[in-house]
């Protein structure tokens, strides 16, 4: 094939891929996004055989021969050149997809600082899902400082909710404060209602006593 395309998609599955084929894709250089372990149904609900979908990021155009010995050395399927990430990056999890099983997006794996904010342009609606994920987490992880939470987000590769809510400092900060007031204001409350009760059973034992 002469095609060149600078993003590229495969297919691997774990009865044939190489015991270091994330290292494979580490040491590539590329930007690449591996996908939760796919364990779909055919339609007539038999199993397909496991799988990932990875997506391959060059820096510029690339050729099928040389795509193809990267994928070759994963023991994968032949490569598919993509007309834009961004689609394929949601079929990662069959976010489009509601007849097909659903993963979570948070078991996206990504190489070399992957990032798909780099590849596309969040519509509002997306801006707005991911301001719910990123809520559910800082609720889910019990997350009290903004500082931790950006942090976390780094350190977990959540780039698209890393950038939606260095985007919104306000609003997350705003949150995560009011948080932090209602379980200190729960905890004093629960701490008088502790002491009151301890000042009742003393009354009480001094009363028989």
């Amino acid at each position: 094939m002469s095609q060149k395309k600078r993003n590229w998609a495969c297919i691997v599955y774990p009865e044939s891929v190489p015991s270091d084929w994330k290292d494979i894709l580490q040491q590539s250089g590329l930007q690449c996004a591996i996908s939760p372990l796919h364990k779909d149904l055919n339609p007539d609900d038999s199993e397909k055989k496991p799988h990932w979908h990875v997506i391959l990021c060059y820096n510029g155009p690339t050729s099928y021969n040389a795509v193809r010995g990267l994928t070759d050395k994963l023991r994968g399927s032949v490569p598919q050149a993509l007309e834009q990430v961004r689609g394929y990056y949601r079929y990662l999890t069959h976010k489009d997809n509601p007849e097909k099983v659903q993963y979570d997006e948070r078991d996206i794996v990504k190489v070399n600082g992957f990032n798909i904010a780099d590849f596309m342009e969040l519509t509002r609606s997306e801006v707005a899902e991911i301001k719910r994920r990123v809520q559910n987490y800082i609720r889910e992880e019990n997350v009290l400082e903004y500082s931790v939470l950006l942090d976390r987000l780094l350190d977990e590769e959540l780039f698209a909710e890393h950038d939606v809510a260095s985007s919104n400092t306000m609003l997350f900060t705003a949150y995560i404060n009011s948080k932090r007031y209602n379980l200190a204001a729960i905890a004093k409350k629960e701490a008088a209602e502790k002491e009151a009760a301890f000042a009742r059973l003393r009354d009480e034992q001094d009363a028989i006593g």
